[in-house]
């Protein structure tokens, strides 16, 4: 939620920017009240500024009143180049795990203090997933999310160790233990989540690095299943070639 953007020195490109990020994954419908009040904004500036959005296709005003994120707005988004590059370049690699596993398939990058899931394919088994192409879930209760948290700087690791929420029983919120955890993922190549951040489902997960030699940490590929008692290192061998062939086409680019 956006602050103090009711002051007087807030510029109308700062109001606007405000309105727009008081949408989330868990706030994908508002009315013009809901919006105001997490833009900090007053009712009457938040009207004005969303009629104006709405005229240029950044939001959408349905005839029930609320508002939505408009087809411009998505359209511009998949200019950046974390969506038409990295996005592009691992799709093929995505697409041999898909069909060699038939489960859910995600690729994801870290944003700050949550990982963002860039590409989802979906799978055929009826496991609960919670994730889309463009949410934002806790680094440390998702697979992907453990790999790029064991890889991030450390200021960045102790700002997430310093709240951990628990969203299922079963997510790890003991500071000690998900920092052993982490350390398993650096020795390891790969991370593991049971059923952490949504019941029924659980995660195995691997780095991807800026080329096929290692290097720098870019993005995490992982796959969500009903279980990993049985099938764990077929499909950290499965990942870990689809990491290494996505690595490798990013160095090709260099």
């Amino acid at each position: 939620m956006a602050g103090n953007t009711s002051t007087p020195g807030a510029t109308v490109v700062s109001r606007a920017l405000a309105l727009l990020s008081a949408f989330d994954t868990a706030h994908r419908h508002l009315t013009l009240s809901d919006m105001a009040r997490r833009a900090d904004l007053p009712t009457p500036t938040a009207y004005r500024l969303a009629g104006e959005l709405v005229r240029g296709g950044m939001l959408v005003r349905r005839p029930s009143g609320e508002y939505v994120i408009g087809r411009r707005l998505w359209d511009l988004g998949l200019l950046a180049p974390l969506q038409s590059g990295l996005r592009e370049i691992a799709s093929p690699f995505l697409n041999d795990l898909h069909a060699a596993t038939l489960a859910t398939v995600h690729l994801a990058v870290r944003d700050r203090t949550q990982a963002l899931y860039v590409d989802r394919l979906s799978g055929r088994a009826s496991v609960p997933v919670v994730s889309t192409a463009g949410s934002r879930l806790p680094l440390h209760a998702t697979g992907v999310g453990k790999v790029l948290l064991a890889h991030a700087p450390e200021r960045m690791q102790e700002q997430v160790l310093g709240d951990l929420s628990r969203m299922t029983p079963y997510t790890i919120t003991q500071r000690s233990l998900l920092c052993g955890q982490l350390a398993r993922v650096r020795r390891d190549g790969y991370a593991i989540t049971e059923e952490e951040m949504t019941l029924g489902a659980c995660s195995v997960a691997v780095p991807v690095h800026r080329s096929a030699a290692g290097g720098e940490v870019v993005a995490a590929i992982g796959v969500v299943v009903p279980t990993l008692k049985r099938h764990r290192p077929p499909l950290v061998a499965a990942l870990q070639v689809a990491a290494q062939g996505i690595g490798r086409s990013l160095e090709e680019l260099r």
